[in-house]
């Protein structure tokens, strides 16, 4: 019989709850113990690392945050920011332990809704979105064999991006200023609220070169496309990815994907998820040009009063309007009260 309890926030549980990670199978980047402390010192989100015990040894992971918003409710999600979350058991039955523990957790604390963000169905048979997918490509290690599978035009898409004299550099923090200046002008002109720079600062410093890498394109000297991916056991994580609006037409994205590509070949890496995108959308159209696969995620829902599953998406219609808004307002407000709205949405 496993022991489900909750993990205080220290550097005890990071080395106990990660080194469980390593050796498990089924392990993801987003299920590292680093993000609960992010999630906490830095958002001021309550955080529930919860394990499953026998004997003493740590069988079985499920992390889950608690976001408390006036715009969106009473929330706990695992794992909220990010690609996906989830339990990480060595049984199905000890996943489920973990999913009830959660589910108990959830009606102390009289949430909204518990989302569990998984790669696979509920095992409790929970109710499910399958709205989202991720796109997998299978990495080879010689990258010209992935070069010699794209079509034609797309090998000529890749190639004419080099035609603009770009420069390409990869690095970590060096490379923070000119990433977050990307990424804020970018998610702005999306109508979506971006986190503050200080927020990119505590991740580069909780995870090493190793594990988060930052890529840019630059014209002129100037930044013009990033991304940042995370790097976990043989699987790279494409976590951010964004262009400034000017240099959209010349599809800088094509040259930033394949130097990821090759890079990620190169350091021996076997998946490469290129983020989470919504089913049958023109996300999932372009990345599929990369012959990557697409990979079912269940968003996996409790609702204690028996409401209908949350709808906190852009399709939604009553945020469209709120992103119409905040496209137009200008980068220093943004600023100012964007990360104040960015930590309450999921």
């Amino acid at each position: 019989m496993s022991d489900i309890q909750r993990l205080s926030i220290t550097s005890k549980s990071r080395e106990l709850w990660n080194h469980y990670l390593g050796d498990a199978a089924d392990a993801n980047f987003y299920q590292r113990f680093e993000w609960q402390e992010l999630n906490e010192s830095h958002f001021g989100h309550l955080v529930y690392p919860i394990v499953s015990r026998q004997e003493e040894r740590i069988n079985g992971v499920l992390p889950i945050v608690l976001i408390n918003s006036r715009l969106f409710g009473r929330i706990m999600c695992s794992m909220p920011f990010v690609n996906f979350g989830g339990a990480c058991a060595d049984s199905i039955e000890i996943e489920k332990d973990l999913v009830k523990y959660a589910i108990e957790l959830a009606n102390e604390s009289k949430v909204d809704y518990l989302e569990l963000r998984a790669g696979k169905s509920s095992p409790l048979g929970l109710e499910e979105s399958t709205k989202k997918v991720s796109l997998v490509i299978k990495l080879e290690d010689d990258h010209e064999k992935i070069w010699s599978g794209y079509k034609s035009k797309h090998r000529t898409n890749i190639r004419r991006v080099y035609k603009n004299d770009i420069e390409v550099r990869s690095g970590h923090a060096e490379l923070l200023d000119d990433f977050y200046h990307v990424m804020s002008h970018s998610w702005r002109d999306l109508g979506t609220p971006f986190y503050k720079k200080s927020y990119f600062q505590s991740l580069l410093q909780r995870f090493s070169p190793q594990d988060l890498k930052i890529f840019a394109i630059y014209m002129d000297g100037q930044p013009i496309s990033v991304a940042m991916n995370g790097y976990y056991k043989q699987t790279v994580e494409g976590m951010w990815m964004g262009t400034v609006k000017e240099y959209r037409r010349l599809q800088p994205t094509y040259a930033l994907y394949w130097e990821m590509i090759k890079d990620s070949c190169e350091g021996g890496y076997r998946n490469f998820h290129l983020g989470r995108s919504t089913a049958d959308s023109t996300g999932e159209s372009f990345k599929k040009k990369w012959n990557a696969e697409t990979k079912q995620l269940y968003w996996q829902y409790y609702m204690p009063d028996g409401a209908d599953m949350p709808q906190l998406n852009v399709d939604n219609v009553k945020f469209k309007l709120a992103i119409d808004v905040w496209k137009k307002l200008p980068l220093p407000i943004v600023g100012l009260i964007g990360p104040l709205i960015s930590k309450s949405i999921p």
